[in-house]
């Protein structure tokens, strides 16, 4: 995978407002940023106001944009000023994730991408990877969170490998949410891929789904297949109600690993 980065970064008469203090990292933390600019528009404006918020990336669906230098610290984690997240991490935004859709799926491949390359100049593992959630509470990467953080994570780990020769796994990301008939969404989506992993396998009878992030009846009869499937081999303990929650997620974690 190749990503374009280039940078346009905070001049040095914003360092005070912006970026005061050295840095040496030792953590990425990732943010989405709750609405639906580019990465180029995003760092016009960050670079552009007189507000203390700022970030070293933002990314996008075509190119990675670098506003702060590596060795300067910037305040996107919210845990003061003094805070680990905001003094010692290099802080990314992926945009789009108001909307979600397309153009959000490659704002995330190419974000996964670029901390897999910040990870390996370093030398450093996935453990490194933070979210904003982890420093000061607030629910982002609210759209990566609610795709599945681990299935994120795998991501960068993915593109980690592959940077260091390694080959990677195909298996699938398992949804940590708890998804019934009606719901929507990334996560949903995440499930039918799931779903549709299985059944490509023979590991499950049932007819391929239509990636359609809705959860409904097609979804639910297949999931129900999953779960009987689950139940022969012994790694599913709970009801055949094509309902997705705690008991599949620890069924379907469990019959991967084993795979």
């Amino acid at each position: 995978m190749t990503l374009k980065i280039r940078k346009k970064l905070c001049p040095k008469s914003k360092y005070g407002r912006k970026c005061p203090y050295k840095m040496s990292p030792s953590y990425i933390t990732i943010h989405n940023t709750a609405n639906n600019a580019s990465a180029a528009n995003e760092v016009n404006y960050m670079l552009s106001n007189n507000n203390q918020t700022s970030y070293h990336y933002a990314v996008d669906d075509k190119e990675a944009v670098q506003a702060i230098p590596l060795n300067r610290n910037a305040w996107h984690a919210g845990d003061g000023g003094s805070g680990t997240g905001n003094r010692k991490s290099i802080g990314i935004e992926i945009c789009y994730s108001k909307s979600g859709g397309s153009r959000f799926d490659k704002a995330e491949r190419n974000a996964a991408y670029l901390t897999a390359v910040l990870l390996k100049k370093r030398g450093w593992g996935i453990n490194r990877v933070k979210r904003h959630k982890d420093w000061s509470g607030k629910d982002c990467p609210h759209r990566t969170i609610d795709r599945g953080w681990n299935r994120f994570l795998k991501m960068i780990q993915d593109e980690l490998d592959k940077l260091n020769g390694k080959k990677t796994s195909t298996k699938p990301t398992v949804p940590q949410k708890t998804l019934v008939k009606g719901n929507i969404g990334d996560s949903v989506a995440t499930l039918q891929t799931l779903m549709n992993w299985f059944i490509a396998k023979g590991l499950v009878k049932a007819s391929k789904l239509e990636i359609d992030r809705s959860f409904g009846p097609a979804t639910k009869t297949t999931v129900k297949a999953w779960q009987k499937a689950a139940k022969a081999k012994k790694y599913y303990t709970g009801a055949v109600d094509g309902d997705w929650g705690p008991l599949s997620q620890k069924a379907a974690t469990k019959w991967l690993a084993a795979l």
